[in-house]
């Protein structure tokens, strides 16, 4: 068998107002759908480690289209949450890093609207070629890299 490619990233979000003014508002997804669903007579049980009943979704996207990947942020509406966001030294998913057309101008306009960064813009030289790279957290933790191409 072999992949086609990824279809989506899902994080799980404390509070996806917030959240959407970080992916949406400052990183430039594109909202396709916010909606509430209910749990029940679905597979989300299953998946869950606690019992919720419904649950806000939101699939954004930085380019619509058929067969692009995109984002889904999750927020449980009855109950509380539990974990926290992971390290580059912990087992697990540690980060998810996008490709940016200028590094240096989206971090100075995340910077002016009070965005802190983990790595300021830092060129990076690896085999494969040279690029960008910077690091900053959403509003739960979780590692966001932004990276160019050079």
């Amino acid at each position: 068998m072999k992949t086609l490619g990824i279809a989506h990233i899902a994080f799980g979000v404390r509070d996806m107002d917030k959240s959407l003014v970080f992916y949406r508002d400052l990183l430039g997804f594109k909202v396709v759908r916010d909606e509430e669903q209910q749990a029940e007579g679905t597979v989300l049980p299953a998946l869950y480690r606690h019992i919720h009943k419904k649950r806000r979704v939101t699939t954004l996207y930085w380019e619509v289209g058929e067969g692009e990947s995109f984002l889904v942020l999750s927020e449980q509406k009855d109950g509380k949450v539990t974990g926290a966001p992971i390290k580059l030294d912990e087992i697990g998913i540690h980060h998810v890093s996008f490709w940016v057309k200028d590094l240096n101008q989206l971090y100075g306009e995340l910077k002016a609207r009070g965005v802190p960064f983990l790595v300021t813009p830092t060129e990076v030289v690896t085999p494969d070629g040279t690029f960008y790279t910077s690091f900053l957290s959403d509003p739960d933790g979780i590692l966001i890299q932004l990276d160019q191409l050079l």
